[in-house]
């Protein structure tokens, strides 16, 4: 699934067809209802466009596929501190969860 604002770009029917052609499914935000958005994912894209993205030039689709999933499951999980929940990795805040229900 991908979620995304009403904006143009992801509006357009270039997107839609490629969308289609991989059999994502199109979650789009209602125009000007700014409580659509989900801030989690908006927030974890803009990160991920920023740190990454923006500073390499993927050669293919196969190399972009395969450095994005490094950077989310092996960096961003695993090893991103997020001011959101103390300054601790994803992964280690699971495994903290994880715990306390074993205890319960």
């Amino acid at each position: 699934m991908i979620h995304s604002d009403s904006s143009v770009q992801y509006a357009s029917q270039d997107l839609k067809k490629i969308l289609k052609k991989y059999a994502f499914i199109q979650s789009m935000s209602r125009k000007g209802n700014c409580w659509d958005v989900n801030a989690v994912a908006e927030s974890f894209f803009h990160t991920l466009k920023t740190q990454l993205i923006y500073h390499i030039r993927f050669n293919n689709f196969e190399e972009a596929q395969r450095i994005i999933f490094k950077y989310i499951e092996i960096y961003y999980i695993q090893r991103r501190k997020h001011s959101v929940n103390g300054w601790k990795a994803p992964a280690h805040c699971e495994q903290e969860w994880y715990k306390l229900k074993k205890m319960a």
